[in-house]
């Protein structure tokens, strides 16, 4: 708790651009929640690098990343907007953390696998150990509660379990953080293969729109959209396709899924992809404005850089200085 307030973290890696799916999933829910919590948001640097990354395109994508989090809401002043790499208790806390995980546990980790099959040529030590350093992020601010879909539940249970055994051991010293799985919040799928999650490393260029696009790009993706042969606008199990195109405009314009069938009812599929990716390119355009701004005013970007770095600098401390004194390290003479 701080200011009475249950604290928050989550995060987002910085690779590729956000899609719409990270938005109406996530941000959008992200600034919902902002009111509520005492919201830790970090650029998740470190997680990035267990893939090769060139240097100065990474830079730029964790800046697109930090500044789009504020285009899409997020208050600097209100939440800890931060990179993961500038608060160096996060892999500092995962070292020591490591020591209290099994290799078993680690083994079981499904995203392990998954990464592995992706990046054969590079297996590395740092991809295996990748959920002890989330459990580092999430522990490290004695986090209460951690937005989550379906496919990190694993890790957020791999957290808790940690922290448990740590607790176990030496005493009350980490909160034990549950899951928020919010009521809201859209799950997009590709444009291309609706059965599968919209993401920003499909290889597909069509299936996936970038918070970045511009308006043709928009429109022209949504115009290729995978639908089907029944010329029917219904949000149902047999039309992934429409169903998915259904839930991308309900979630842009608030209407429920019997609404936008009874707005479209008679009408094309190429009426009903056109006015879809018109009303995303609507709804993306002050986000894009205002991210250009950002990025072009330096001063007020490393403001809200220095700021939240020390904000989660001093948070980090206290928990770090507390798990330090417990597992027997001698104190800092200060």
């Amino acid at each position: 708790m701080i200011d009475n307030k249950k604290v928050l973290f989550s995060g987002m890696q910085a690779t590729g651009c956000l899609t719409l799916g990270n938005y109406l999933g996530a941000l959008q829910n992200w600034v919902k929640l902002s009111d509520e919590y005492e919201c830790f948001y970090s650029v998740v640097d470190l997680h990035s690098i267990t893939v090769r990354q060139d240097p100065a395109e990474f830079r730029q994508k964790a800046k697109n990343l930090l500044a789009l989090y504020i285009a899409a809401g997020l208050d600097p002043e209100k939440n800890c907007i931060y990179y993961q790499s500038h608060v160096s208790g996060h892999a500092e806390l995962a070292w020591i953390l490591n020591c209290f995980t099994y290799m078993g546990e680690l083994n079981r980790m499904t995203q392990f696998k998954d990464k592995s099959a992706k990046h054969a040529d590079n297996i590395n030590a740092g991809l295996f150990t990748y959920p002890v350093l989330m459990a580092a992020d999430i522990l490290l601010y004695q986090t209460d509660v951690v937005p989550v879909g379906i496919d990190q539940l694993q890790h957020l249970e791999l957290t808790r379990d940690i922290a448990q055994r740590f607790n176990s051991i030496y005493g009350d010293v980490f909160t034990i953080p549950e899951p928020f799985i919010g009521k809201t919040g859209a799950k997009i799928m590709s444009l291309q293969d609706p059965l599968k999650k919209m993401s920003k490393s499909d290889e597909n260029p069509n299936a996936s729109i970038f918070l970045t696009d511009d308006r043709d790009t928009i429109i022209r993706k949504f115009k290729r959209a995978v639908t089907d042969s029944e010329a029917m606008i219904k949000h149902r199990e047999e039309q992934p396709g429409v169903s998915n195109l259904i839930e991308i405009y309900s979630a842009c314009t608030g209407k429920s899924f019997e609404e936008v069938e009874k707005e479209f009812d008679g009408k094309g599929y190429g009426d009903f992809k056109l006015a879809v990716g018109e009303t995303v390119a609507d709804m993306l355009t002050p986000l894009q404005t205002r991210h250009a701004e950002i990025l072009k005013d330096k001063a007020y970007l490393d403001g809200i850089v220095k700021k939240n770095a020390e904000k989660a600098q001093y948070f980090s401390n206290k928990t770090l200085r507390k798990v330090q004194k417990k597992v027997g390290f001698n104190e800092k003479v200060r």
